[in-house]
C-alpha cells in the first residue's frame, strides 16, 4: 500500500499564497497545510481554516514553524541567540538563510530554551486562534538539524501536537535526465546528502518524544522546479508505506514580491500542477491513496 500527505507550506504567507493552498485543496490534491504564526496573512489564513473545518472538508491543519527568515513573536530579548546581530528598520528577524542558522547550530550557538520557547509561542497563537493542529514541521526543514529538532519536540508534545514532518527521504527518487536539466539542483543535492546522516537519529527522537511520523518526504530537493514530467517521475517511484509530498503553491503577485523568498513563479506553476486532472490521475492510475494527518 502507498499513501500519500500533499502537505502545502507557507500557508498564512501573504494572501494569494492562502487564496492559492485553499483551491489546490479544494480543486487539487493537496490534503493538508502548514500555518505561519507570524506571517502578514495568518489570521486570514485561520479564518479560512476555521470556514473549510466548518464545511467538514477532509484536510489537516499544522504548524510551520520558522526560525529564519522572518520575526519572532515572543520579544527579541527572549530569543537573543535565534536572531540577527542587528536590527532592521528597528526589527529584529531571524536569520535570514539556512547555512548561516545550520552553522550556528553546530557550534552551539543557539540555546535550545529560546528555540522551545518561540516554538511553544507559535503553536500557542494557532491554537488560540481556535485551530486544532495535527502535525508541525519548519520553515526550510530546519528540524532536520539534531540540535533543532529535540527543542522543537519537546514544544510540540507538551502542546499536544501528535505528528511532525519527517524530512528526509529518497534523495534520488528520479533519473538523472531529471537532474541535469536542473542543474541549480546539484548544490542542493550535495546539502541533502550530508542532511541524511541525521536519519536514523530523527527516528530515534521522534519515537522517545511519542510522537508519529511518515517514512519519509517527497520533491523537497525539487522545491522551485517541479512540474507534471517531475511530478510523474516522482510518484513512479514512490516506495510502500506513508509518505509526503511537500509542496509550495501560490500567487505569483504584488504582495508576494515584498516578501522575502526565493519561490515566486515557481508557486503558480505549482498551483497548476496540484489542480490539474493529469495529477489525479497519475495518483489514481499507480494506486496512491490520498490521506492527510488527520489519517496518519
Amino acid at each position: 500500500m502507498r499513501r500519500l500527505i500533499v502537505n502545502a507550506d507557507d500557508f498564512g504567507l501573504t494572501a494569494g499564497v492562502n487564496r492559492a493552498i485553499v483551491e489546490a485543496h479544494e480543486h487539487g490534491i493537496v490534503t493538508s497545510f502548514t500555518l505561519m504564526a507570524n506571517a502578514q496573512a495568518s489570521a486570514e489564513a485561520a479564518s479560512l481554516t476555521r470556514s473549510l473545518a466548518s464545511r467538514q472538508a477532509r484536510f489537516s491543519i499544522g504548524c510551520h514553524v520558522v526560525l529564519l527568515d522572518g520575526e519572532p513573536v515572543l520579544p527579541a530579548a527572549s530569543v537573543p541567540t535565534l536572531l540577527e546581530s542587528a536590527a532592521q528598520n528597528g526589527k529584529y528577524q531571524f536569520r535570514s538563510g539556512l547555512n548561516g542558522f545550520a552553522t550556528a547550530a553546530f557550534r552551539n550557538k543557539l540555546n535550545p530554551a529560546e528555540i522551545e520557547a518561540e516554538a511553544s509561542a507559535q503553536i500557542e497563537r494557532l491554537q488560540a486562534m481556535g485551530l486544532q493542529l495535527s502535525h508541525f514541521d519548519s520553515h526550510k526543514h530546519a528540524h532536520m538539524l539534531p540540535a533543532v529538532l529535540r527543542p522543537l519536540l519537546r514544544a510540540a508534545r507538551k502542546r499536544g501536537i501528535p505528528a511532525v514532518r519527517n524530512p528526509f527521504g529518497q534523495l534520488w527518487p528520479v533519473g538523472l535526465r531529471h537532474l541535469l536539466r536542473a542543474r541549480k539542483l546539484w548544490f542542493r543535492l550535495a546539502e541533502l546528502n550530508v542532511l541524511r546522516n541525521f536519519t536514523a537519529n530523527f527516528r530515534s527522537e521522534v519515537e522517545a518524544h511519542g510522537l508519529r511520523t511518515t517514512d519519509g518526504s517527497l520533491a523537497v530537493l525539487f522545491t522551485g522546479s517541479l512540474d507534471l514530467e517531475l511530478f510523474a517521475a516522482i510518484v513512479d517511484n514512490i516506495p510502500e508505506g506513508t509518505w509526503e509530498f511537500v509542496c509550495h503553491p501560490g500567487y505569483n503577485d504584488v504582495a508576494l514580491g515584498k516578501v522575502r523568498t526565493r519561490l515566486r513563479e515557481s508557486r503558480a506553476q505549482e498551483l497548476a500542477l496540484l489542480t490539474s486532472p493529469e495529477a489525479k490521475d497519475i495518483l489514481q492510475r499507480r494506486g496512491v491513496e490520498l490521506i492527510s494527518y488527520q489519517e496518519l
